[in-house]
């Protein structure tokens, strides 16, 4: 018997979130709870949904993951012939969105996106591991493949190509920076009576409002 997905539900009561007590800093603030996520060994806590759209208002969205964030932004890397780049390439207002489940929390943003410099992308690439390295200039990203036999014979070809020398960045991969224009910190509650607080950007300065559920 499938069992009723209208019945599925959990009552949340794992913490609470104050106005009050946030920082006046989103930035801050995330950190705090993405350091939090990590200490709760949730799964894959610097994973993030990105959401783009084109000039048509089609919207996608995918999962990325954050490799990089100050007050300037949140950073992560991709091929830039992917479907999420010809998007941004057309409309640049995107969101993101951490979904932090295991406490109950999630944080969504909005920002305007913009390449990061060729150097932050060359400086990651390096850390990369090799396999990836390779996985980046093998993949057209978003394209039709046949099947994936494809890959795997690119895999061979590219290294055979670099051998053991060091892999260059691809031209056509890098990073780009999502520039919040807000931030929300969602808290689930009892009742469905949940916490947000709203970090809105006003002339420089961050506003902050609380939400109803």
């Amino acid at each position: 018997m499938t069992k009723d997905i209208s019945a599925i539900r959990t009552d949340f009561s794992k913490k609470e979130l104050s106005k009050k007590e946030v920082s006046d800093n989103p930035i801050e603030q995330f950190k705090i709870w993405l350091e939090e996520s990590m200490k709760a060994e949730l799964l894959e806590p610097t994973a993030m949904i990105l959401g783009t759209s084109d000039l048509d208002g089609n919207v996608t969205q995918r999962t990325v993951l954050l490799k990089a964030y100050d007050n300037n932004g949140f950073v992560f890397f991709t091929n830039y012939n992917s479907r999420k780049s010809k998007q941004i390439g057309v409309n640049p207002n995107v969101s993101l969105l951490f979904p932090w489940y295991g406490l109950e929390r999630q944080v969504s943003i909005t920002g305007i996106v913009e390449k990061v410099s060729n150097a932050q992308s060359i400086k990651y690439f390096l850390t990369r591991p090799r396999g990836s390295q390779l996985g980046a200039w093998i993949s057209n990203q978003s394209s039709v493949i046949t099947s994936r036999s494809i890959l795997e014979t690119k895999l061979e070809e590219m290294k055979a190509k670099f051998g053991k020398g060091e892999i260059p960045l691809p031209d056509f991969w890098g990073g780009y920076r999502v520039k919040p224009i807000s931030i929300e910190f969602w808290q689930g509650r009892a009742n469905r009576l949940h916490d947000r607080v709203c970090y809105t950007l006003e002339n420089e300065d961050w506003g902050i409002e609380r939400l109803a559920p």
